[in-house]
């Protein structure tokens, strides 16, 4: 594991002392949202002060709008349109494509000005479109203090990555090997960002979740379904009724999407949720988790230790994250409808298999990411008249 230490031709900057640390976030779902809220609640937890803007308000004309709205279109509605983006845009490997820094940068001005009005010591992108643009500032000499990469994608797909940015922390060994071959910033893998609520052991929210679950379906263990934030889930019906013969009860995670709420609300054996304030209680209670996109939901999972099968994956980063998950040993693929049933048996309560899983992904959480992005800033300076 190396250090948080600055990269070759980097000045050393002095440790010690409270940070003032602007982290840049995307609303694309919850995920990205989910952990700068959580970066920023333990900076001031540590004494520092912490900030978190959304790059997509940085755009000029409406442009993160619109950008949002296709993009939730495309998952929900059109995955092989996202597809055929991913594979244009963002799929890693040789070979020129199209970059993502002429639309970054048109945030550019607007970013600066964040930061010297909140007089930031270290920017934090997590989303892959602020580490374009930071990146793109830090080189051509914009940007006058270090950008940390948090990269909290299993997959590292190449507009998370540009060589201007000084660090990237990543979720694991692998990623943060491929960052070290396609850039020359320092890297260090710290694991997911999480709540802490999700760390601790069931209590009397899970006892009443689980109660509740019994009198629905004795006997039946639930087994949560998640589609993200935005609902996106393929074949909801068809992998509930799969569930549900197989002995188990199906939790369908709808997120905000009021329609495919609706939809799966009567549907036979199962049972639908919105969107889900106590999580980590609904984790305590649940047999299993079934997860379509390696995201936020699934690292809460395994902090929770509730084990994960990834199943009908989205297209793009989220097929690559859950089979990078699972090929990390954190979690089970299932690639056909056959293999879900079988995956689910073996993670029995008490069972080797359940045991060596949950065991496996609790390593993966290294290393506080934020003690590490603090250590990268130097001491704070007294900000001038008219800051805030």
């Amino acid at each position: 594991m190396r250090d948080c230490s600055p990269g070759p031709g980097r000045p050393a900057l002095p440790r010690g002392g409270p940070r003032r640390i602007l982290v840049v976030s995307a609303g694309m779902g919850a995920g990205h949202d989910t952990v700068a809220g959580e970066l920023a609640r333990r900076a001031r937890v540590q004494g520092h002060e912490a900030r978190v803007v959304d790059v997509l308000q940085l755009l000029p004309r409406g442009l993160g709008a619109a950008l949002r709205q296709c993009y939730q279109a495309s998952v929900r509605h059109a995955p092989w349109a996202y597809a055929g983006l991913y594979r244009t845009f963002m799929r890693p490997g040789p070979g020129a494509r199209p970059s993502g820094v002429p639309l970054a940068r048109l945030a550019g001005d607007r970013l600066r000005e964040r930061v010297d009005r909140f007089g930031a010591d270290v920017v934090v992108p997590v989303f892959h479109l602020a580490a374009q643009l930071t990146g793109h500032l830090r080189g051509r000499g914009g940007l006058d203090v270090p950008s940390a990469v948090f990269l909290l994608d299993f997959a590292v797909h190449r507009h998370w990555l540009h060589p201007g940015n000084d660090h990237y922390l990543c979720l694991t060994d692998e990623a943060a090997r491929e960052v070290r071959r396609a850039v020359e910033s320092r890297v260090r893998t710290t694991g997911p960002v999480v709540a802490p609520g999700f760390f601790a052991p069931p209590g009397a929210p899970s006892a009443r979740r689980r109660e509740w679950f019994d009198r629905r379906a004795p006997g039946r263990p639930p087994v949560l379904v998640s589609a993200g934030a935005w609902g996106a889930l393929s074949h909801a019906a068809g992998t509930a009724r799969l569930l549900a013969s197989a002995g188990f009860l199906p939790v369908l995670l709808c997120g905000r999407n009021e329609r495919l709420l609706g939809r799966l609300a009567g549907l036979p054996g199962a049972v639908a949720l919105g969107w889900v304030a106590d999580m980590p209680a609904l984790m305590g209670a649940s047999y299993a988790l079934v997860d379509n996109a390696a995201g936020q939901t699934a690292v809460q999972a395994l902090a929770a230790r509730l084990p994960v099968v990834g199943y009908r994956p989205l297209p793009g980063h989220g097929a690559e994250g859950v089979r990078r998950m699972a090929a990390a040993g954190l979690s089970e693929f299932a690639a056909r409808a056959a293999d879900l049933p079988a995956a689910l048996d073996r993670l029995r309560p008490s069972g080797p298999e359940r045991r060596r899983r949950t065991a496996r992904a609790r390593e993966l959480f290294r290393a506080d990411a934020l003690a590490c992005v603090a250590d990268l800033a130097g001491p704070r300076v007294q900000a001038p008249p008219g800051r805030s």
